[in-house]
């Protein structure tokens, strides 16, 4: 009998011991609580683990323990030293370990050998599994995938996630799209790596209450189910601490922070005529806030989200690697992912994103007129009747799918 997804996780850690952790750019509150929550079962299970994020994870996630979390791939790997002898061949070598040192001694055969003739090229990490955690493909893993694409040919990848448009990317796939959030789908996985010990310590349900409560805004959105809620009540029974997640997610900010969140209010535009509204952030609006890019996390559902008489709302922000939208939906019925797939973006009906990369010929007037020439004003998706030349045909065939 063929195991299922999660008997097969359950004998890939088993079968491992070094095991790298990853999740998207741009982390929010599922990618970092699914991390930590991982790490710290896999200690427990006495695995040497790493956790990677691309980007830099937002301060209202510091009571949990981020500073374990890498900005690149770190872990045992081989140490090479190269000496180059397409000039002066060696006639032997031999190394010493003397004073808690290797010296390594390389004779010429003729001539000598110069100090820039060595170099110190990287070796391979000695990952024996990747899990991949709320990632709908490997580009959103950002820098860590790009900079070391074969790592992940070489090296087993288990794919967790709960996106409809989830590319099934890993040699193992747990993807569960009725499940609110990557934390959800831990919880049951936590409950079959381990029969004799609970992996449900306080710290490990306090991560994982924290993404199935980001992800649902506090269970407030759609796809807010019973089972969520009977997850969340489980990590509450194994001491998950609720007050800690709702004062530092929803009810602590910097002063930096509500300079920006003022600036995005200011900047709001009205797109009366199609029943939306979406504000930007600039370069320069983070530099005068004094604000870093994780500062403007929350804007989007705590006040934009708000507003009454639109169907849905989108972000722009200007970041390092391009323009970043994020979309989220009011209107009930609203498939803002539609919206995002235009842009080559992921995410969910109710919640979506995109990013516009420096090499791309889009500005904001750009995306804005495309969003307004894909639809009718009623936001029903047109694509057998719109001819705007900005809509791709690929793009017309997913937004069929809307009617």
């Amino acid at each position: 009998m063929e195991l299922s997804p999660k008997q097969q996780i359950v004998e890939a850690i088993k079968a491992s011991q070094n095991i790298l952790l990853l999740s998207h750019r741009s982390p929010d509150g599922d990618a970092v609580g699914s991390l930590i929550a991982f790490y710290l079962a896999l200690l427990k299970l006495e695995k040497n683990v790493n956790m990677v994020c691309g980007d830099a994870i937002s301060q209202v996630f510091s009571y949990l323990p981020t500073n374990k979390i890498f900005a690149g791939l770190k872990g045992r790997r081989d140490f090479i030293i190269s000496l180059d002898i397409s000039q002066t061949k060696a006639e032997k070598f031999l190394y010493k370990v003397e004073d808690n040192k290797i010296n390594f001694i390389i004779t010429p055969k003729s001539g000598e050998f110069l100090p820039e003739m060595v170099t110190f090229p990287d070796g391979k990490f000695k990952f024996d599994l990747i899990i991949a955690l709320d990632c709908q493909d490997l580009d959103r893993i950002g820098a860590p995938y790009e900079e070391n694409a074969d790592l992940f040919y070489e090296v087993p990848v288990i794919n967790i996630d709960h996106h409809s448009g989830n590319d099934h990317f890993g040699k193992i796939n747990l993807v569960d799209m009725t499940a609110t959030s990557a934390c959800e789908i831990l919880v049951s996985l936590f409950e079959a790596l381990s029969k004799d010990m609970s992996l449900l310590s306080e710290d490990v349900a306090t991560a994982l209450l924290t993404g199935i409560i980001t992800d649902t805004n506090s269970f407030q959105n759609q796809n807010t189910t019973p089972k969520s809620l009977t997850v969340a009540a489980q990590l509450v029974a194994a001491n998950a601490n609720r007050e800690e997640i709702i004062k530092r997610i929803y009810k602590t900010r910097t002063l930096s922070t509500l300079r920006l969140w003022g600036k995005v209010l200011s900047n709001i535009h009205d797109e009366i005529n199609y029943n939306f509204l979406w504000s930007q952030i600039t370069k320069d609006d983070f530099l005068s806030s004094d604000a870093s890019v994780t500062d403007a996390d929350g804007v989007i559902d705590e006040l934009l989200k708000t507003a009454t008489g639109v169907d849905f709302v989108l972000l722009l922000s200007e970041q390092s690697d391009g323009l970043h939208g994020s979309l989220r939906a009011v209107k009930k019925g609203v498939d803002v992912l539609k919206i995002a797939e235009l842009f080559a973006g992921g995410g969910h009906a109710l919640a979506a994103g995109f990013v516009v990369g420096l090499d791309s010929e889009l500005s904001t007037d750009s995306i804005i007129q495309k969003i307004r020439d894909c639809h009718q004003i009623s936001w029903r998706f047109c694509p057998d009747r719109c001819r705007n030349s900005a809509c791709p045909p690929q793009a017309d065939r997913n937004l069929a799918r809307a009617h």
